[in-house]
């Protein structure tokens, strides 16, 4: 279940806001979200998020591609409209296949990046006309900002934050926005 009361802290160095993620996981505190004007290197295994499956679906939809190639190849070159090219008639999909294989190629990477791209979109639930979910419009300039939830321990949290070099820490009912 989600906390609605966070507590916001607000850091103005990614090296500093990496040493602060360790030292707040170290105390056995739940990060819900960081928020970083860039993408900082290292971050996601400081927070403990588990690597990403997109290259396990990249393959699968690459497969997918594949499927339809060799389908709509043998579809069209041998069963729909047969082609006599150069007075050498050949009507099975083996002897013709090593024409096929850029296509099968082509359409193996158009599946497998464009489905990716879907696949990321829909999973980070980001579509069109979305409204912005970032709670403070300096993460996406020059400041970075850790948002945990508050279970009955703000002073605790607070205090916590204030050592590790946040420069400003905001006790937020996120209800309310």
């Amino acid at each position: 279940m989600e906390a609605s009361k966070v507590i916001h802290a607000i850091y103005t160095d990614d090296d500093v806001l990496m040493s602060a993620v360790k030292k707040v996981k170290a105390e056995k505190h739940h990060i819900e979200e960081i928020y970083t004007p860039f993408p900082v290197h290292g971050l996601d295994k400081a927070m403990g998020l588990a690597p990403t499956r997109i290259a396990i679906t990249a393959f699968m939809y690459g497969l997918v591609g594949l499927t339809v190639a060799i389908t709509m190849m043998n579809f069209i070159m041998i069963e729909d409209w047969p082609q006599n090219i150069g007075g050498k008639p050949s009507f099975s999909y083996i002897e013709n296949m090593p024409a096929f294989v850029p296509i099968m190629f082509e359409l193996t990477v158009f599946f497998a990046a464009h489905l990716m791209v879907i696949t990321f979109y829909l999973r980070s639930r980001m579509w069109p006309f979305k409204n912005a979910e970032n709670p403070d419009p300096r993460t996406t300039d020059d400041h970075f900002l850790m948002e945990i939830a508050v279970h009955g321990n703000e002073n605790e949290l607070e205090s916590l934050l204030k050592e590790t070099g946040a420069v400003e820490v905001n006790l937020v009912d996120k209800e309310a926005h």
